[in-house]
């Protein structure tokens, strides 16, 4: 027997006295803990509902009817609308792996825009209405140019365009209001997203309607479109994203652009609930979107998370706010909690992150 042969039969001798099982990559010995973050990673806006129902729980087994009722959970909804809009465009940011410090002013700059140009200068309310929208799109444009094309690190580009914007709000109006009688006499139309409507118990504004109506649109547009799987992937991983045929800059612009087009949306929203046209109004949109996104399980780190949990965010914001403030106490601790919730999501997320780590 040949020295080549006699190794080849070596080999197989050993060969078959070898172990035959394969590499087992099931849940199979996972403890419990790792169960529920496994299913958590696949799950990220479970951890915001799971906090709203708790909320809700809690604040109902406390106040009693006083809090659960149709009046006061409508009520909550109201008061979140604005937020829940201006969060879906910071959600499209944050998704990138970016963050837009400048959105509340977008917002508050297409609304006076749209004010003035309809009460002051005599501009049919409609085309008022879409210049409004046509400024929140550019500005969101100039931020997307900024940060896709240029490079520029988003925090830095719209904390720059935030106080741009500010100025230019501030310049245009020379900081005067219009009251809200004016806006009603001269451009009602402005004023038609803070018309309620009743049902049963429950009180519900058309902003309301055009928050959940939005959410439920960019849900779609995320999960089951070419575009929103683009965004993902981007936020997840740029450059794998561009190697894989993703026009990266292409996209990510377009994402600014929907981002102040929403903005100016939320801005017709903010007419329709205070009723006049404010400059000083909305100042802390940008960061109340900020923080309905991170408590809505959105990770900071881009590829992961959705609108769905950024309404549900702005809901669990809105919910502890209302409770504490009839269980009666001091406003500061609402701030208190939402500090707290905001510093746990965020180690909740990156908890969750070490599944795929």
């Amino acid at each position: 027997m040949s020295e080549t042969t006699r190794k080849g039969s070596d080999f197989e001798q050993g060969l078959a006295n070898s172990d035959t099982r394969v590499a087992d990559f099931s849940a199979r010995g996972r403890t419990p803990l790792q169960h529920l973050q496994h299913f958590l990673h696949g799950n990220p806006t479970m951890v915001p509902v799971i906090v709203l129902l708790f909320g809700i729980l809690v604040f109902g087994l406390l106040i009693g009817g006083r809090f659960f009722n149709a009046f006061t959970m409508t009520l909550i909804l109201q008061q979140v609308a604005i937020v829940g809009i201006v969060g879906v465009a910071q959600t499209l940011i944050i998704l990138t792996a970016g963050i837009d410090l400048s959105v509340g002013a977008i917002m508050v700059l297409s609304s006076v825009i749209m004010g003035n140009l309809a009460v002051v200068n005599g501009v049919p309310a409609p085309l008022a209405l879409t210049i409004g929208l046509a400024v929140g799109t550019l500005c969101g444009a100039i931020n997307g140019f900024l940060v896709a094309r240029v490079r520029l690190p988003p925090f830095i580009v719209t904390l720059g365009t935030w106080f741009i914007f500010e100025a230019v709000n501030f310049i245009y109006t020379q900081n005067a209001t219009i009251r809200a009688q004016d806006v009603e006499a001269a451009a009602p139309m402005l004023q038609f997203l803070g018309k309620s409507f009743q049902i049963g118990g429950a009180v519900f504004t058309y902003a309301v309607v055009a928050a959940l109506g939005l959410v439920a649109v960019f849900y779609y547009i995320l999960n089951y479109t070419a575009w929103g799987r683009h965004v993902y992937a981007i936020g997840d991983d740029e450059d794998a994203a561009r190697l894989s045929g993703i026009r990266s800059t292409r996209v990510l612009t377009s994402v600014y652009a929907v981002s102040g087009l929403i903005c100016a949306f939320a801005g017709w929203a903010l007419i329709g609930r205070i009723g006049s046209v404010s400059p000083t109004s909305g100042t802390e949109a940008n960061i109340q979107a900020i923080t309905a996104v991170v408590i809505g399980g959105t990770s900071l780190f881009g590829g992961r998370g959705s609108v769905l949990g950024t309404m549900v965010g702005a809901l669990i914001v809105g919910v502890f706010a209302m409770g504490l403030r009839i269980y009666g106490t001091d406003p500061q601790w609402t701030r208190l909690a939402v500090g707290a919730l905001i510093i746990l999501a965020v180690a909740a997320d990156q908890w969750i992150r070490k599944v795929s780590a």
